[in-house]
């Protein structure tokens, strides 16, 4: 059986955030970047609280059936309330959105390397 892999992305808002809480994200920006986002076993943060309260996690997961892709999605749900939640971060709309990689259409550069190598 062959692995898969998933990019899972989970979206919200903050919410009800304190000055100080505002204050530490808007300290933490530059790390927290949407130009330096990637997709990260233990899920990356971007956000922009200084244009407008939503963030976002990315998570990569692997599994080795196509059902594993809604197990990697919860398990990615939970990662992001947990998160916000230990540093009292409220959210509100926590939404996502699950890929398999191994599904995706291969792109024209992927396409033509793929009849480079059966040639």
């Amino acid at each position: 059986m062959s692995t898969r892999t998933f990019r899972i992305t989970v979206r919200g808002s903050f919410d009800g955030l304190t000055e100080e809480q505002r204050a530490a994200l808007l300290a933490d920006a530059a790390r927290h970047d949407m130009l330096t986002a990637e997709f990260t076993p233990e899920g990356h943060l971007t956000y922009d609280v200084a244009a407008r309260p939503f963030f976002t996690f990315r998570f990569l997961a692997e599994g080795e059936a196509e059902e594993d892709i809604l197990d990697a999605t919860a398990h990615a749900e939970l990662a992001a309330e947990t998160w916000l939640t230990e540093r009292g971060y409220g959210f509100k709309r926590l939404s996502s959105q699950a890929q398999d990689l191994t599904l995706a259409p291969m792109s024209k550069r992927q396409r033509q390397a793929a009849a480079r190598d059966d040639s």
